[in-house]
C-alpha cells in the first residue's frame, strides 16, 4: 500500500520558475496603486529613504527568513511547524488571512478583466467612460470644464464661473449682502457664494462609469443594504476563477508555465506606458510633484509607518505563500541570492511605476487647471477612475486603455497564484493521501470556494464590502502573525538552530546583519507599526462615507480571527504534548524532506546515538557541551550506533 507522505508532492521545474514565481507574488497591484501615493504624501524623492531603510532592517530579513524556512523543510505553512508544534496556529492564521485577501484580491482582478474586455470591442469606437450622456450620466457629468487663466479679464472670469453656478440661488443671495446682479465681481462670487456652485456636485464621466455603470452604486445607500449580484462582474469574476484553476490544477508544475509570461510582461506594458506618458503635455508637472524632495516630512512619525507597511506588505510575508513557493525548491537552491534580488526588483518595480502614473496625472492635471494633489488617489479610484480618466483624453485611447489593463491583469494573478497555492498547498501537506493524489478536484473545489464566498463583492454595493476587507483582512494580522512567527523561530526554536539550518542548506552561516534583524530589530519595527497602526486608528471608509459601526465590528472580527486561531491553537498543543517544554521541541520529522539531506543532526544515525546518551525526548537536539567535535561538525558517530544497536538485538 502506498504511503500517503509518498505522494508526488511536486517541485519547479526550474529556479527561473521560483524566481519569477517570487518576483510576480511581491510585484502586485499596491505598487501601482498605492506606491505612488505615498511617496507623494510623504515628501516626494524624500519617501525613498524611510523606504529603503525599511526595505533593509524589516522587508528583506523576514522575506529571506521565510523562503529559507519553506525549502530547508519542503513543506507547506500548517506542516512545516513541526519545528515548534506550539506555534502551528501561525500557518492556521496565514491560511484564513490568504483565504480572506484572495477572496476580494480576484474581484479587483475582475474589475481590470472587465475593462480589459471593453477596451477590446471598442478598438473601433471609443472607450465608454471619454463622454457623458449615456444612460447612467447624471446631470452633473463632465468631460472638459473651461479653464479660468490667469490671463483673462475679471469679465471673462465671471462669465466662464457663473456657468458653474445655479443663477436662482446667486438672485436669492446677493441681496443680503445689498449687491446688485450687475455688479457681481469673480472674485466677490468666488468668495462669497459656494453654496451656489455646482462644482463640488460635478463628476467625471470616468467616476460615473465606475461607480454606477460598472458597479451600479448609485442604487446603494449603504454597507447593510448590498443590493443585487451585478451579472456581468460575476462573469468576469468566474472567468479569473476559472483561469487561476488552469494555472494551478497541476500544482507547481502549470502555475511555473504560465509564469514565465505574467510576470514579465507587465514591464513591458509598463515601458510602453511611460513612453507614451512623457509625450503628454503637462507630464514634468507630475513628475516634479513626484520626486521633488520635501526634507521636513522626514521629521513627522506618518512617513516612517507609511514605508514600513508599505515595504511589509508589498514583499507579502506571513500570508504563508512565500513558505510555500520555497517549499517547492532544491534543498541547495540559493534563496539568499533570490531573496535579495526579488526585494530590489519589488523596490525598483514601485519606484518605477511611479512615473509611469505621475506622468498621466500631470497631464490630467494640466488639462483641468488642477493641482497633481487634486488629481492624484490611490487604491481604486487610481486604477479605475483617475488613470483611465488620462487614457481616455490620449489619442486612440482603447489601445492604451488595453495595454494598461491587462498589465493589472496579469500583476493581480500572479500575487493570485501564491496566495491562493499557499492555501492549496498548506492542506495538501496535511492530507497528502488525499488531497494530494486528488490535486486537480482539490484546486477545483477551493476555487469554486472562493469564488462563492466573493459573490457578495460583486453585488451593487460589492465594493463597499471589498473595502471594509481589504481594511482589515491583511492589516493588524498580518502584522502579528509575522511578530509571532519570528518570535517562535528565533526566540523558542533558537536563533543558533535556525543559522545551523541555513548553513547546512546554503554552505554559509547568515553573518550578524541578519541575526540582529531576525532576533532583535525586526520584531521591534513590526511591533512598532502595530501599536502606531492601533494609536492611529481610522475607521474604515469609501470616500466620504465612514462605515456604520456594526461593521467595523465585523472589520476586527476579520482581524481577530487568525489571532485567535495562534492563540487557541497553542493552548490545544499545550494541552496535547503535555506542557510547553514538549509543545516547543521539535517533532521527530522535522528536517529536511529527502533523506540524502538529512545529514549531521537529522540523520538517523545521529538521532539514535543521541537518544542512547541523552534519552529520546530530546528528539536529538542536545547541548553543545555534551557532543563530540565530529558531532559538532555534523558527523555522526555511526559506528559507535551500530555496535550499541547489535548489542541490543
Amino acid at each position: 500500500m502506498t504511503n500517503p507522505e509518498d505522494v508526488e508532492r511536486g517541485a519547479w521545474g526550474n529556479q527561473i520558475q521560483f524566481f519569477l514565481s517570487c518576483v510576480g507574488y511581491a510585484v502586485g497591484l499596491g505598487n501601482i496603486w498605492r506606491f505612488p501615493y505615498l511617496c507623494f504624501r510623504n515628501g516626494g524623492g524624500a519617501f525613498l529613504i524611510p523606504y529603503v531603510l525599511m526595505l533593509a532592517f524589516v522587508g528583506l530579513p523576514v522575506f529571506f527568513l521565510e523562503l529559507a524556512f519553506g525549502q530547508f523543510a519542503s513543506l507547506g505553512p500548517l506542516s512545516i511547524w513541526r519545528v515548534n508544534p506550539l506555534f502551528k496556529g501561525i500557518g492556521y492564521a496565514s491560511v484564513c488571512v490568504s483565504t480572506m485577501v484572495a477572496i476580494y484580491y480576484n474581484v479587483v482582478i475582475a474589475y481590470a478583466l472587465y475593462y480589459l474586455l471593453v477596451s477590446l470591442v471598442s478598438f473601433d469606437s471609443d472607450v465608454p467612460w471619454a463622454s457623458c450622456g449615456n444612460p447612467w450620466n447624471s446631470d452633473y457629468c463632465i468631460t472638459n470644464l473651461t479653464l479660468i487663466e490667469d490671463g483673462m479679464n475679471d469679465t471673462e472670469k465671471l462669465s466662464i464661473q457663473l456657468e458653474r453656478m445655479n443663477v436662482s440661488c446667486i438672485q436669492e443671495t446677493i441681496p443680503n449682502y445689498g449687491l446688485p446682479y450687475e455688479n457681481l465681481t469673480y472674485e466677490f462670487t468666488k468668495k462669497n457664494l459656494t453654496d451656489c456652485s455646482y462644482e463640488s456636485l460635478y463628476k467625471t464621466s470616468s467616476e460615473e462609469y465606475f461607480t454606477n455603470f460598472v458597479l451600479r452604486l448609485n442604487d446603494v445607500h449603504d454597507i447593510g443594504g448590498v443590493g443585487e449580484i451585478s451579472p456581468k462582474l460575476t462573469v468576469t469574476l468566474l472567468i479569473a476563477w476559472i483561469f487561476i484553476f488552469f494555472s494551478l490544477m497541476k500544482g507547481v508544475k502549470s502555475s511555473g508555465k504560465v509564469i514565465y509570461f505574467t510576470a514579465t510582461f507587465p514591464y513591458l506594458v509598463l515601458v510602453t506606458l511611460l513612453i507614451r506618458g512623457v509625450t503628454l503635455e503637462g507630464y514634468k508637472k507630475g513628475i516634479e510633484f513626484y520626486i521633488i524632495p520635501k526634507w521636513e516630512e522626514l521629521a513627522n512619525p506618518r512617513p516612517w509607518i507609511d514605508a514600513a507597511s508599505q515595504i511589509f506588505y508589498s514583499l507579502g510575508p506571513a500570508f504563508g505563500s512565500l513558505i510555500t513557493m520555497a517549499s517547492y525548491n532544491k534543498f541547495k537552491n540559493n534563496c539568499y541570492r533570490d531573496a535579495i534580488l526579488v526585494a530590489i526588483i519589488n523596490c525598483g518595480t514601485s519606484i518605477f511605476a511611479g512615473f509611469v502614473i505621475f506622468s498621466v496625472l500631470g497631464f490630467m492635471a494640466h488639462l483641468t487647471g488642477k493641482e497633481v494633489k487634486d488629481v492624484a488617489t490611490t487604491g481604486p479610484g487610481l486604477v479605475f477612475i483617475a488613470y483611465p480618466e488620462g487614457i481616455a483624453r490620449m489619442p486612440f485611447p482603447p489601445i492604451w486603455a488595453f495595454l494598461f489593463f491587462f498589465m493589472l491583469l496579469l500583476l493581480g494573478m500572479s500575487s493570485q497564484f501564491g496566495m491562493v497555492e499557499g492555501v492549496i498547498s498548506a492542506l495538501s501537506d496535511e492530507f497528502p493521501g488525499v488531497l494530494r493524489k486528488y490535486k486537480t478536484y482539490w484546486v477545483l473545489f477551493v476555487c469554486m470556494a472562493l469564488f462563492l464566498l466573493g459573490l457578495t463583492n460583486v453585488t451593487q454595493g460589492g465594493i463597499l464590502v471589498l473595502t471594509l476587507m481589504n481594511d482589515y483582512s491583511g492589516s493588524y494580522g498580518i502584522l502579528f502573525i509575522a511578530f509571532c512567527e519570528l518570535a517562535a523561530l528565533m526566540w523558542s526554536y533558537g536563533l543558533t538552530n535556525f543559522c545551523d539550518d541555513v548553513e547546512m542548506m546554503l554552505g554559509f552561516r547568515p553573518n550578524i546583519f541578519w541575526r540582529a534583524t531576525w532576533a532583535v530589530i525586526s520584531p521591534l519595527i513590526i511591533l512598532a507599526i502595530l501599536v502606531a497602526s492601533v494609536v492611529k486608528f481610522v475607521p474604515s471608509a469609501y470616500g466620504d462615507y465612514v462605515f456604520e459601526d456594526w461593521a467595523q465590528g465585523i472589520g476586527w472580527v476579520m482581524v481577530g480571527l487568525p489571532i485567535a486561531l495562534i492563540l487557541v491553537v497553542a493552548v490545544i498543543q499545550l494541552i496535547r504534548y503535555g506542557g510547553f517544554k514538549e509543545a516547543t521541541t521539535p517533532l521527530h520529522s522535522w528536517g529536511p524532506a529527502e533523506e540524502e539531506n538529512r545529514t549531521g543532526r537529522y540523520s538517523e544515525a545521529y538521532k539514535r546515538a543521541n537518544e542512547e546518551y541523552h534519552g529520546a525526548e530530546n528528539n536529538g537536539y542536545v547541548p553543545e557541551d555534551h557532543m563530540s567535535m565530529k558531532e559538532k561538525n555534523g558527523i555522526p558517530q555511526v559506528e559507535m550506533t551500530e555496535i550499541t544497536m547489535d548489542d541490543r538485538l
